[in-house]
């Protein structure tokens, strides 16, 4: 990731009240990451810092889409992002990531930076299976199972009510003994 002063929040000058910021993501911001999850975007992303003399709490909302690819077509398209996480930062003596949301900085610390924050928050948002909108209104067979059925060892003439059927090729290795 690439230093940008754009995504640091200065809080060493920071007053201990609450703090309004404002900032639109685009293709540029993803650029500074890496990676292949998402190279264009369009957020906006509010943000709402109150600080204490002892803790920092962010409230981040973001919303706007970033272009995916389609995992049944392959096609780009836009996904919709609507995130509303929370970031705790408190001070402490040494710098550490106590938990997903929980930060610790010392008191000495001039500069947060939020760019990492916020890029995780936006891959988090993004569903594992990414389907094309004219994807995701197709009517499932049967709504209410779990997963369907890709395979089995029955023969169209076999008795589907029979609870006591078993595969033959059981019966005949039940034979060997």
């Amino acid at each position: 990731m690439k230093k940008d002063s754009q995504f640091d929040l200065n809080i060493a000058k920071l007053a201990d009240k609450m703090h309004h910021y404002a900032f639109e993501l685009g293709p540029d911001f993803f650029a500074r990451f890496d990676q292949q999850l998402i190279q264009e975007g369009n957020l906006h992303v509010d943000l709402e810092l109150l600080k204490t003399d002892r803790l920092m709490t962010l409230d981040f909302h973001i919303k706007g889409t970033v272009q995916v690819t389609c995992d049944r077509s392959l096609d780009d398209f836009d996904q919709p992002i609507d995130v509303q996480r929370q970031l705790l930062v408190r001070f402490g003596e040494t710098y550490a990531e106590l938990d997903e949301d929980v930060l610790q900085i010392t008191p000495e610390t001039q500069v947060l930076p939020i760019a990492q924050h916020l890029f995780d928050y936006i891959g988090l948002a993004i569903p594992m299976k990414k389907l094309h909108p004219r994807f995701q209104n197709e009517p499932d067979e049967n709504p209410d199972a779990d997963s369907k059925l890709i395979f089995t060892t029955r023969t169209k003439g076999d008795d589907d009510d029979d609870d006591d059927y078993t595969d033959p090729r059981w019966n005949a290795l039940r034979n060997l003994n």
